[in-house]
């Protein structure tokens, strides 16, 4: 499926071609404080699949508990994130945000993981995939 889209305030946009079949959610604390929210929803697309097409977004490198490190791409003026992706050399995997796609009505989640770290709060979401870490 193409989909494009981009920041809130317009300064970056994007086009993909992803499998909205590996849509999902991840419930880790990490997403839950990036996103200042309950969870993350994100669609993969790897690199040859995934193009800036204005802009240039703002890095961060997240260290994670076990060590390992993820670039998060934001707008430095709007602080949209965008998606996350692996540090260093190697084959990259976009995870888009799917809040930015214009196509969001059509990437329903189909997975969640870090489902031990969901807020108590929340319902469950029924007829998906459910792994408690990662």
């Amino acid at each position: 499926m193409k989909i494009d889209g981009g920041c809130h305030c317009g300064a970056i946009t994007y086009e993909a071609e992803v499998d909205p079949e590996k849509t999902s959610i991840c419930h880790c604390t990490d997403c839950q404080q990036l996103t200042g929210t309950a969870f993350r929803v994100t669609v993969p697309a790897t690199e040859d699949h995934y193009r800036i097409t204005s802009g240039e977004p703002k890095i961060y490198i997240k260290t994670v508990a076990s060590g390992a490190k993820r670039t998060q791409a934001f707008c430095a003026d709007c602080g949209s994130h965008l998606y996350a992706t692996s540090v260093g050399d190697g084959p990259k995997v976009y995870g888009i945000r799917v809040g930015t796609s214009r196509q969001r009505q059509n990437l329903v989640p189909r997975h969640q993981k870090w489902h031990r770290s969901a807020l108590h709060w929340l319902p469950e979401f029924e007829g998906m995939t459910t792994v408690e870490e990662q």
